[in-house]
């Protein structure tokens, strides 16, 4: 049985990639540090508790179990933490990039898939955005990813390293079926706050800024469903196993919706309104950010299955199924840190 290794397995998008993997026979071996991830969310894979930071304890992985492919997911993600807290962006993102990257090498693991993101781009020349369009970040996370990008790049003109890397648009949705979902805690991702205000379970959701230069004055994104980016990496996984050339693909929909859109879809499916207050634009906020996605569907066939109604049903599903989320003891898991 053929062994992949997933970093950051334990987290959202990570965590949702475990079951299809393990539906085509592979073995999936997770390395997750817990701090931002569940352990419940692992489900039946293998679990090693371990940091991006300690190189000893990737090389012994990666030579113990030889994978064939690497989909490294492990990272910190949120824009706004990035820009004031940008110590922990650059020693996960980039330096823990780095030492899985070396420690793949060195242990004959040379096939990698990348979790990046829209933010290398920064603000956009023209919408739809395609991999062709200037990286131009204006916040650290975005440096981060494409700092972890051109790693890649560089070690496979050297090396032989082969990598995909998927800039994702904005992940959202859940897969209740499987019994997962989107847990951060705390949690930054506008639909679980917007659902969280509209079923009175948290505060009012905070609208950064409603004076952008878009229709409505709020941010535009475009959001792609969890299932349609585990279904990207599959067929990025087979496109490297099947020989493929390095590439980069954007994983979006080719459409844009506002916060404003956003809260009105969460009224419509929940029957209630989202509680809301207008506060201050957040650093490092594009005003819009929507995929071209054309590259991925000419190349590995993909394309979206999920439209928005789908996304808010699901992390609806999920949110009632888990009203306290995942049932983790995060205190036990501090104390049988390695």
């Amino acid at each position: 049985m053929s062994t992949i290794l997933v970093t950051g397995g334990a987290g959202y998008i990570g965590s949702h990639m475990l079951p299809a993997l393990r539906r085509l026979g592979y073995r999936t071996l997770v390395f997750d540090s817990l701090t931002e991830g569940h352990r419940e969310a692992v489900g039946e894979s293998e679990l090693v508790i371990g940091s991006l930071g300690d190189y000893g304890a990737l090389r012994a992985l990666i030579r113990a179990n030889r994978p064939l492919a690497i989909l490294h997911f492990a990272a910190v993600c949120s824009v706004a933490e990035s820009v004031t807290e940008p110590l922990r962006y650059y020693d996960t993102n980039v330096a823990g990039t780095l030492n899985l990257v070396r420690a793949a090498l060195e242990t004959g693991a040379p096939r990698i898939i990348l979790s990046s993101t829209a933010a290398v781009y920064g603000e956009p020349n023209q919408v739809p955005i395609d991999e062709s369009h200037p990286t131009r970040p204006i916040n650290p996370y975005g440096f981060t990813k494409l700092a972890a990008e051109q790693i890649l790049a560089d070690f496979s003109k050297a090396y032989g390293l082969k990598y995909v890397a998927f800039r994702y648009f904005n992940a959202a949705g859940a897969d209740p079926a499987n019994g997962l979902g989107e847990d951060h805690r705390p949690e930054t991702h506008l639909i679980p706050l917007a659902l969280k205000s509209a079923l009175d379970l948290g505060d009012p959701l905070q609208v950064y800024g409603d004076d952008y230069p878009t229709p409505d004055g709020t941010c535009i994104r475009d959001y792609v469903h969890v299932k349609d980016l585990v279904d990207a990496h599959l067929r990025g996984l087979e496109y490297l196993l099947e020989g493929g050339q390095d590439a980069t693909f954007n994983l979006g929909t080719e459409t844009g919706y506002s916060v404003r859109q956003i809260m009105e879809m969460v009224e419509s499916v929940t029957g209630q309104p989202v509680e809301h207050e207008i506060a201050p634009r957040r650093p490092g906020d594009p005003a819009v950010l929507v995929a071209s996605a054309r590259k991925a569907l000419e190349v590995l066939g993909w394309e979206p299955k999920h439209d928005l109604d789908a996304i808010v049903r699901t992390t609806l599903n999920w949110m009632q199924s888990h009203p306290n989320g995942y049932r983790d003891d995060r205190e036990a898991v501090a104390e049988n840190w390695p």
